[in-house]
């Protein structure tokens, strides 16, 4: 079975696709984290990020051809190719080799901690692509499926 990859460009939210033109002139660092907001239980145990680095982050993840199918993408998408940020997957390749300049720290897998406290940040490292911090957001909120889960309490029924 022959499966076509997803390029990394186009696992992101139709909207942030545009967003490289909304930040502020001179921005050149976007830093942004995830945090458990809470809900039904106190605390969360930090859970499947390793997955999803491995799967979309590790080593060369951006190529040229990603970028020309993406481009043909988008601009068929939005009726609109000026959206589509080609300077910046560019860079991404001829600078950065396809790997994503990108620092990501979090709380080391297993943790248990009480919500509202910071799970995962996000940071760029080259100034001239500070959009790529919230582009990535998309691919690393898929954590809150394992982290849900991972949380769950067993219901056991009452003794009549």
């Amino acid at each position: 079975m022959n499966i076509k990859r997803k390029s990394f460009i186009r696992k992101s939210d139709s909207y942030k696709i545009g967003h490289w033109r909304q930040y502020p002139p001179g921005t050149t660092t976007i830093a942004s984290f995830f945090e458990s907001r809470g809900g039904v239980f106190p605390e969360v145990t930090f859970f499947g990020l390793q997955y999803i680095l491995k799967r979309h982050f590790e080593g060369k993840v951006v190529t040229k051809k990603d970028i020309a199918e993406a481009k043909k993408y988008f601009k068929r998408h939005f009726g609109d190719a000026s959206l589509f940020n080609e300077a910046g997957w560019r860079r991404i390749v001829e600078v950065h080799g396809g790997r994503l300049p990108l620092v990501i720290r979090a709380l080391p897998e297993g943790t248990t901690v009480p919500t509202r406290n910071v799970l995962i940040t996000v940071e760029n490292t080259d100034p001239e692509l500070p959009w790529l911090t919230n582009y990535a957001e998309t691919i690393l909120s898929q954590v809150w499926y394992p982290l849900t889960v991972g949380n769950a309490k067993p219901v056991h029924e009452k003794a009549h």
